[in-house]
């Protein structure tokens, strides 16, 4: 996988980033040894067995080290003796068991062009997942997961910092939908204009990731400050392989619109900002990888990965056309707006009047809503077939 890109240090002990007790490459760790002192720090995958540094005169009191790679097993067993914890990192896995950064359609789709989708980075680690239990895993593949999402988890937390510093806390939107919508339908188009219209509003679209409305809506965010012409053009493109079961030349037409548009910068926020965010899950590994999200969070918990979709979307959530997964969303969404789970919420559009017809949300959410502690919410319901009134809705008051 491609190395930490480093943040630039103007001067002084500015920070590498905005986590100071985080270290999360080697020239940042380089910084705090020239001080001698790792006290108190966190020190997160970092490879130390290559160029080994010298600890002997380094306070490390207190410090953890977090799937870091040592030289030896008598520099690791000095360190806790002179005070520092190591959660090392577990052998002879395919994925990092505390990554420091989300990952990037560059890093999920490493290896394609050599092997083909069944030897590209993200699938290797879906044929790891299945192997050792699926959703069910023994004791030692369960605490390797668990780091690896606890780590997915904190460079979630890091990567929308960036956004706000920049955006400000304007609420992100989160786009639902069918995974089965083939590229180039009716709906497929939609999600993807209404994306790139929020996007080129400054929003910062956020999807589960996956095929379908999802991939769709990271694609309209993708061509943000682009013509419409383009993002029309790239859809063509994509339809000719439009159904994600044929993995090969599906995540070929990714690469090969990626390649004939390429994104304009690779800054964490131009990523977040042309692209959006991805929280897609190896549950369900089956479906190739959304390359056009900007930045992907990856988790192997489904249930983690679900409620950080929905605890990001507050500043509204569009539920394009789909069946059980989005109606669960819904309701998930639902009871988090209720309760005010996370803080006021924003629209809930449904685009797509016959199917949400046909599938009665509505009328059974407006009466409950009605009746949430924090007042009537009911008011956050939109069911449309016009895009100008789904930006109408979610560009209004949150």
């Amino acid at each position: 996988m491609p190395g930490d890109p480093l943040q630039p240090v103007f001067g002084g002990d500015a920070p590498f980033d905005a986590t100071a007790f985080e270290i999360e490459s080697r020239a940042e760790f380089d910084t705090h040894v020239t001080k001698r002192s790792l006290a108190d720090l966190v020190l997160l995958g970092l490879d130390l067995d290559a160029d080994a540094p010298d600890f002997a005169e380094v306070d490390v009191r207190g410090a953890l080290f977090v799937g870091c790679r040592l030289a030896s097993a008598e520099v690791e067993i000095d360190l806790i003796r002179r005070g520092a914890h190591l959660v090392p990192p577990f052998g002879a896995l395919p994925y990092p068991t505390h990554p420091a950064l989300l990952y990037t359609p560059e890093d999920l789709s490493s290896g394609f062009a050599e092997r083909g989708f069944a030897g590209m980075y993200d699938t290797l680690v879906y044929e790891h997942f299945r192997a050792h239990g699926g959703a069910g895993p023994d004791i030692r593949e369960a605490i390797a997961q668990r780091l690896h999402d606890a780590g997915i988890d904190n460079a979630l937390g890091k990567a929308l910092a960036a956004w706000v510093d920049v955006h400000g806390t304007e609420g992100a939107v989160g786009i639902m939908g069918g995974h089965a919508e083939p590229r180039g339908s009716a709906a497929y188009r939609m999600a993807a204009d209404l994306a790139w219209r929020l996007a080129g509003a400054g929003r910062l679209i956020v999807t589960g990731g996956g095929p379908g409305v999802m991939e769709a809506a990271n694609l309209g965010a993708y061509f943000a400050g682009r013509p419409a012409g383009e993002l029309s053009a790239a859809i063509d493109r994509l339809a000719v392989a439009p159904d994600f079961l044929d993995h090969d030349p599906y995540t070929a037409a990714a690469l090969d619109v990626r390649d004939a548009y390429p994104a304009p910068a690779d800054d964490l926020v131009a990523r977040l900002t042309h692209g959006g965010l991805a929280l897609p899950t190896w549950l369900y590994g089956h479906e190739p990888a959304n390359l056009f999200a900007g930045q992907i969070g990856k988790y192997f918990s489904n249930a983690v990965r679900e409620d950080s979709i929905l605890r990001l979307s507050r500043g509204g959530i569009v539920f394009a056309p789909g069946w059980a997964g989005t109606v669960q969303e819904v309701f998930q969404a639902a009871t988090k707006t209720f309760y005010r789970t996370d803080g006021p919420s924003g629209a809930f559009v449904f685009l797509g009047v016959a199917h949400w017809r046909a599938l009665p949300v509505e009328s059974l959410l407006r009466p409950l809503l009605a009746r949430s502690p924090h007042g009537d919410q009911s008011g956050l319901l939109l069911v449309t077939d016009s895009l100008d009134e789904a930006v109408a809705a979610l560009s209004g008051p949150r």
